[in-house]
């Protein structure tokens, strides 16, 4: 049987709680959803890297890990991101990696970040927001503010998509990015709050793992937090820490794609 492999590409985990609930767990269980097939994983933070190292954790960059498979003589490889969007760290960190193993085996196929199809039949958007707003539960009068990302360097549409499928959806969901350059950022959102006439909000990340946006641009106990900001707007808030990785519907999107990446789909 010819030698094959799915490597799940992240940014990296450094908190061992957080990873062994979260990215670990998804290893694990497309593991159990890929019978025969090697699941390794690699990430792209050079510096949560270095800092698994000091602790005895090795987790190598992708480029490593293509050149240990490369070397064991597997000859089918499938790279599957855990990257929300196809954006800057996807586009240089993964597709052009495996650009460069492009002749080192028989078949190499890169899957598709989670938010990436909008069509009717598959719409990641939709699947992806139902999956974050079922990890958490409401309170009475309660509505969420989900907190991603966003881009430093240009507008980044995943965002307005998620927060159109969540008005259609008529979800009392409020998207919005730490990236104060992109777009909703905190003014935006604050306004829709207003407007709508919220009072008690869930603030929780859109994010897959409760690192440092989590615990310090999100939830922090500096003035600049959101946290920190809503509350000084006149808003009660309650903060959730965990990453979506440690959610079982939203690594089951990411199982999904890994599937119908091996499966050719």
């Amino acid at each position: 049987m010819d030698k094959s492999a799915l490597v799940l590409i992240s940014f990296g985990v450094a908190g061992h709680e957080a990873r062994a609930k979260g990215l670990d767990k998804l290893a694990a269980e497309l593991h159990d959803s890929l019978p025969g097939m090697e699941i390794r994983q690699a990430y792209t933070s050079a510096f949560i890297r270095k800092k698994l190292m000091k602790d005895g954790v090795i987790v190598p960059a992708l480029s490593e890990c293509l050149e240990e498979l490369r070397k064991e003589c597997f000859l089918r490889v499938f790279l599957q991101p855990t990257h929300f969007t196809p954006g800057e760290e996807y586009s240089h960190k993964v597709i052009e990696v495996a650009e460069d193993f492009s002749g080192s085996f028989e078949l190499l196929r890169v899957g598709e970040p989670l938010f990436f199809r909008d069509d009717p039949g598959q719409d990641d958007f939709e699947a992806g927001l139902m999956a974050a707003f079922s990890a958490h539960r409401l309170a009475e009068e309660e509505e969420m503010v989900l907190l991603g990302h966003g881009s430093p360097h240009q507008h980044n549409p995943v965002y307005e998509k998620l927060q159109e499928r969540a008005d259609r959806q008529g979800l009392p969901v409020h998207i919005g990015v730490v990236e104060e350059s992109d777009t909703p950022n905190f003014d935006m959102v604050l306004k829709r709050l207003q407007e709508k006439g919220v009072r008690k909000i869930l603030l929780a990340p859109l994010l897959l793992s409760g690192g440092m946006h989590v615990h310090e641009d999100m939830a922090g106990e500096g003035a600049g937090s959101w946290l920190s900001r809503l509350r000084a707007s006149g808003f009660e808030v309650r903060a959730e820490l965990k990453g979506l990785a440690e959610c079982p519907a939203f690594r089951k999107l990411y199982i999904n794609k890994a599937v119908s990446l091996v499966e050719g789909e």
